[in-house]
């Protein structure tokens, strides 16, 4: 039995689910606006939040070691230069008065195919 595990199983395996990750995480902070499911959709919110979130952390401390260390960690996690600079150079300027919640989560409907329902999640 699963007792309060709240992992998020959305591929057949690790692997596949890291790249779901990974893949979508990038294009929300890329586009700012991604439709999807809504069981992938609460899965990356608190990813995307803590890449915003590792950026911010960086521009606080102000050293050229700290930003050093963020793009590191962002490139890491994403593996996508545009979204770490994205990070860096736009959001945590745009996010500088806020401590969390950069991401909100909007019921759209079901998708025509399978009936799954859709959400849109999109950096505030």
């Amino acid at each position: 039995m699963r007792h309060k595990v709240k992992k998020v199983k959305l591929g057949i395996d690790k692997e596949h689910t890291t790249a779901i990750m990974r893949n979508l995480a990038m294009s929300v902070i890329i586009y700012e606006k991604v439709k999807t499911t809504t069981a992938k959709a609460r899965a990356v919110q608190p990813f995307v939040e803590r890449l915003i979130s590792i950026g911010k952390k960086s521009q606080m401390r102000n050293g050229v070691k700290e930003k050093r260390h963020a793009i590191r960690e962002i490139e890491r996690l994403l593996q996508h230069e545009n979204s770490s600079r994205k990070i860096l150079e736009v959001l945590v300027d745009k996010y500088k008065d806020r401590t969390s919640g950069f991401t909100r989560i909007t019921k759209m409907g079901y998708r025509n195919g399978d009936n799954a329902p859709v959400v849109q999640i999109e950096l505030v």
